[in-house]
């Protein structure tokens, strides 16, 4: 950690200072931007609830030095690939700019826009996208209502189990989520049939957006893995319940995961969360050890992540109502079984090259209790047990007109607490 981190340390943004306030100058998270019916926007820096416009800020002064001149392209991926000094840098540099007492604040303050005032863009071009299954509890309460006999497979412990996603279909939050179709073959039936889904759900999950890639046929050992990880977002891997029971089999998710895949707009970078890491899951007495190239010191130590994440459910009758979202999850990201960079060192273990920019998902993020889940399959389980809105509606699973929004936060005694933003879809039919 550095002199970012200190929870004393304040901000001539006022905004930035409030309790509560998402992205405190101890933040910085990087995005990418554009003004609503104007020219310009790019890269940007959210600081309480304003935009620094970096790339404008380097274009004008001038500065040609390597952490800011990527700053001014439209997306994050060549900056992010140059490496975790460069990304330090560069934001000891905006912390320094944007931290009370500043002699440059009036000529940096002209670089300030409201959140209000623009509209956020996909932060990076994503190439490829892989989504693991790394929460013990999500598997095993899914296991459980397929295969009660044996929820967990024997694989489970000792491989962190992935699918490669569509990248094409990632998308920023707010667009719009149109329900897909799909084949579904109810359990009575006989036959298969084509149609809308009627299952449709959400799931929570934390992204993490890689920097620094790794060339093809040199695996990531995983005491390195972390130096090639810029940052986290929120995920919503949006999935049709109905059309993956009849497909999963025998090669997993295709049709009921790729049509739509949603990210929270703002990257927190890595060295943002250093105060809030901490060990990785315990294994319960009796579960195996990590193989020794998933195995490392450091990250059992450190290589687990302190977040809160709350699930926010508002139905069309809610918001005409003008009744506020309700929250129906609350879990922690502490509570997945592999860590991110046992994820990583497992992907690149058989020669995969990643490259900056690419999504790592982590699958559905579960804990212990039934407030933790961190989906409508796994709170209502599978349709059985029906949650109650506020507004007197039930739901076994999303219907059109509700809106699903995620947020995330790290607090922790000693130093700032700082945000995600949100990350949100409507379903539109």
């Amino acid at each position: 950690m550095n002199e970012t981190h200190d929870p004393k340390a304040k901000s001539w943004v006022t905004s930035a200072n409030q309790p509560g306030c998402d992205f405190p100058l101890q933040n910085l998270p990087f995005g990418v931007f554009r003004r609503k019916n104007h020219e310009g926007g790019g890269v940007g820096i959210a600081i309480g609830d304003q935009i620094f416009d970096v790339g404008a800020w380097v274009r004008d002064q001038g500065m040609s030095s390597a952490e800011f001149a990527l700053l001014t392209e439209p997306r994050l991926n060549r900056f992010l690939s140059a490496g975790p000094q460069v990304w330090s840098a560069a934001r000891k540099a905006l912390f320094t700019l944007l931290r009370d007492g500043v002699p440059l604040r009036e000529l940096v303050a002209r670089y300030l826009d409201s959140m209000s005032n623009v509209e956020m863009q996909m932060p990076v071009k994503i190439a490829d996208y892989t989504d693991f299954y790394a929460s013990i509890f999500h598997a095993t309460n899914v296991g459980s209502m397929f295969r009660p006999d044996n929820p967990l497979l024997p694989n489970y412990k000792w491989v962190p189990i992935g699918y490669h996603g569509r990248a094409s279909s990632v998308v920023i939050s707010g667009t719009p989520v149109k329900r897909p179709s799909g084949q579904r073959k109810p359990p009575a039936a006989d036959t298969p049939s084509f149609g809308a889904c009627a299952q449709l759900d959400y799931e929570l999950e934390v992204g993490a957006i890689i920097g620094r890639g790794n060339a093809l046929g040199e695996p990531i050992p995983i005491g390195k893995a972390a130096e090639h990880i810029f940052g986290l977002c929120l995920s919503n891997d949006w999935s049709a319940r109905d059309i993956q029971a009849w497909e999963y089999q025998p090669l997993g998710p295709f049709l009921a995961k790729n049509f739509l895949t949603s990210i929270s707009p703002w990257i927190v970078t890595l060295e943002a969360l250093e105060p809030y890491r901490t060990t990785a899951f315990a294994r319960p007495e009796g579960d195996p050890q990590p193989l020794p190239y998933l195995s490392d010191e450091r990250d059992q130590q450190s290589g687990g992540f302190d977040v809160s994440l709350d699930v926010y459910l508002s139905s069309r009758k809610m918001r005409e109502e003008k009744a506020p979202a309700v929250r129906v999850s609350h879990g922690n990201f502490r509570d997945l079984y592999w860590t991110f960079a046992q994820m990583v060192a497992h992907h690149t273990s058989n020669g995969c090259n990643l490259q900056a920019g690419d999504l790592i998902g982590s699958g559905t993020v579960s804990g212990n209790s039934k407030e933790a889940r961190g989906c409508l399959l796994e709170l209502t389980w599978r349709g059985s047990e029906p949650l109650t809105l506020p507004s007197g509606e039930s739901r076994k699973f999303l219907e059109d007109g509700d809106e699903v929004i995620f947020r995330g936060y790290a607090e922790r005694e000693g130093y700032a607490r700082i945000g995600f933003g949100e990350c949100r879809g409507v379903i539109v039919g």
